[in-house]
């Protein structure tokens, strides 16, 4: 009687191809990055050169396709797992900044529907300069009346970002 498990077996040539289009698609999302977040990530410098190199390629045509295979083969010989790691960091991020802008143009929306969310404002927002909003308010609702741009409406929302982002820190 012979038994099979003694010698592991080399993975198939259909599993390798599955590894080799996953490293691809990996490389894929870090060319899709930004050159800042690339810069962020810890990887080896020929990686980073290819990926650069794809990124410069705007057509999406033969030349690009082999640059993203190169970029495949080079990650065959890197550990993968910090880069999934970043990228995922990456997509938390994204989502979590979706949000935040989702919950000022819902505050925003609120505030124009609303005068009295201005003291809800100024409590997440001690430093919000509480007359310049409230033209800006005026400013935006009479827009809106005359269908002129929405200049006001939009500066509404950047000041909010702004005082967001200085309660964050960042």
């Amino acid at each position: 009687m012979k038994t099979h498990d003694a010698e592991p077996t080399a993975p198939s040539k259909t599993q390798r191809k599955q590894q080799m289009e996953e490293l691809q698609t990996l490389g894929e999302e870090l060319v899709a990055l930004s050159t800042d977040r690339v810069k962020k990530i810890d990887i080896p410098e020929d990686l980073r050169d290819a990926v650069r190199e794809a990124q410069r390629m705007m057509r999406p045509d033969e030349a690009k396709r082999r640059q993203m295979q190169y970029i495949g083969k080079i990650m065959r010989n890197v550990d993968v797992e910090p880069i999934r790691a970043a990228l995922a960091l990456v997509r938390g991020e994204s989502a979590s900044e979706t949000a935040k802008l989702h919950r000022l143009e819902r505050l925003r929306t609120e505030f124009l529907t609303d005068e009295k969310v201005v003291n809800e404002i100024a409590s997440l927002y001690p430093s919000v300069d509480l007359q310049h909003l409230r033209s800006l308010r005026r400013a935006a609702l009479k827009e809106q009346e005359q269908n002129k741009a929405p200049r006001s409406y939009r500066a509404i929302f950047q000041l909010l970002k702004e005082l967001e982002n200085e309660g964050s820190g960042q």
